[in-house]
């Protein structure tokens, strides 16, 4: 494999500043739902920034497109540092974390991912050869999910604690030999800062070879969007493709950032051990399709294995819906990890194997519009105080499901050309 140290020192960066973040996005929906009880708050700061991140989203991929993306890498990462460092020890210094603060940091980390992820894959796609597209995504979900299973593991213990020295993770009693006092989000936003600050000293060491250099594009901002949307209209089945594929990530990313921990609190009227825990089960569902979804597709065209994989989905969130039962939620936390992690490694390679690496950033910002335009809706909607009463969360639920069942017609009348796609270049 080609540039084999460099992708190591990126993927060590990636996974090192993740485990961090994802104990952070996995405390602060938890803060406003459960500790602060403004849920319906938290849902209008979130739908907000989702739509004004539509513009950065589209910045971000002629961004990616035009500069280093190492330099893009260790900038962010800097920034990440200086942001939580602040946010952190503000925190620990005044005693107590104001509601504004914590919003911010959420806004913050939400905005860096509409950058860091764009640009890992793009990244990856530029320092491996087209041969290995599938084993890297396949890798990199991996790592991502085995992090995130770390990760969803230490936030339970920070969140709820060893009341007594023990806790209930994944529906398993556990005995720690001490006990451990929750921690309070300042000192979170600390562990997360300083992981950022790992990160930056690692990025100045990756060396690479471009594998196959294409130019770069050296237009005005407005004119490279332009291109990336003149190369997607003239491949209208990536379009189409590209956009309904979404669906699975954009209502996992509204329930993982606001239903979840309602759900959790009013539906299933548990805590934040079996919240925690739930994370752990989706991220042990990912890791599974990240080891073998390429063995259980390999002959199968990737249209057909998405479509499967959203039916999947999309049902889950239909039933779960109208379960009580915790272990029924961890199996639905499995079942949602498995599709969503399927479909982002067949759907991210298709594109690598479609897209050229110098318009790619581009395409994924387009394709990115529509997944923030759709959740901004979905969060509009979520944020009235009607799913918050009571456990009407569960008709949230209901209409997620439904929006990955629909999406799926379009992608079934185009699947047979989408085998033998003749890509047109601009």
């Amino acid at each position: 494999m080609e540039n084999k140290r460099a992708l190591t020192l990126l993927l060590t960066s990636h996974v090192v500043s993740s485990f961090a973040q994802g104990i952070t996005m996995l405390s602060i929906p938890w803060y406003f739902a459960s500790i602060v009880g403004e849920s319906v708050v938290f849902g209008k700061v979130l739908a907000i920034a989702t739509f004004i991140s539509i513009f950065w989203s589209l910045f971000a991929g002629t961004l990616i497109d035009r500069y280093p993306r190492k330099n893009i890498f260790w900038i962010a990462s800097i920034i990440g540092f200086v942001v939580l460092g602040f946010a952190g020890l503000y925190g620990e210094n005044t005693g107590e974390a104001p509601i504004w603060l914590v919003a911010g940091i959420f806004v913050f980390t939400f905005f860096g991912f509409n950058i860091h992820y764009p640009n890992l894959y793009a990244f990856s796609q530029q320092l491996a050869a087209r041969r290995d597209y599938g084993r890297i995504n396949s890798l990199l979900e991996i790592l991502g999910q085995s992090t995130n299973v770390i990760s969803g593991a230490f936030g339970a213990v920070l969140l709820s604690g060893t009341a007594g020295g023990s806790l209930n993770m994944m529906g398993l009693q556990i005995d720690f030999p001490f006990e451990i006092d929750a921690w309070t989000i300042s000192e979170i936003f600390l562990l997360d800062a300083s992981t950022y600050a790992i990160a930056a000293c690692i990025i100045p060491f990756i060396q690479f070879v471009e594998v196959d250099p294409l130019p770069v594009d050296m237009e005005r901002i407005a004119e490279r969007f332009k291109r990336g949307w003149r190369f997607l209209m003239l491949n209208k089945e990536l379009l189409v493709f590209g956009l309904t594929t979404y669906s699975i990530f954009v209502v996992l990313l509204v329930e993982v950032q606001f239903l979840l921990p309602i759900y959790v609190d009013k539906h299933l009227q548990t805590g934040a051990d079996v919240y925690a825990s739930s994370e752990v089960y989706f991220a042990l569902g990912s890791l599974f399709a990240g080891m073998f979804i390429r063995r259980l597709t390999r002959k199968i065209p990737a249209a057909n294995s998405i479509i499967v994989l959203m039916l999947i989905a999309g049902v889950s969130f239909v039933v779960v819906a109208f379960t009580r039962s915790v272990l029924g939620f961890y199996l639905f936390s499995v079942l949602i990890g498995f599709s969503n992690a399927g479909t982002r490694i067949t759907r991210v390679t298709y594109l690598f194997e479609n897209v050229p690496n110098n318009i790619i950033g581009r395409a994924n910002s387009i394709f990115y519009v529509y997944n923030i335009t759709s959740r901004g809706i979905l969060l509009t909607a979520f944020s009235m105080a009607f799913f918050s009463e009571g456990n009407n969360i569960i008709w949230s639920y209901v209409i997620c499901g439904s929006f990955i069942l629909v999406s799926v017609l379009p992608l079934v009348a185009i699947a047979s050309k989408l085998k033998d796609l003749k890509i047109n270049t601009v």
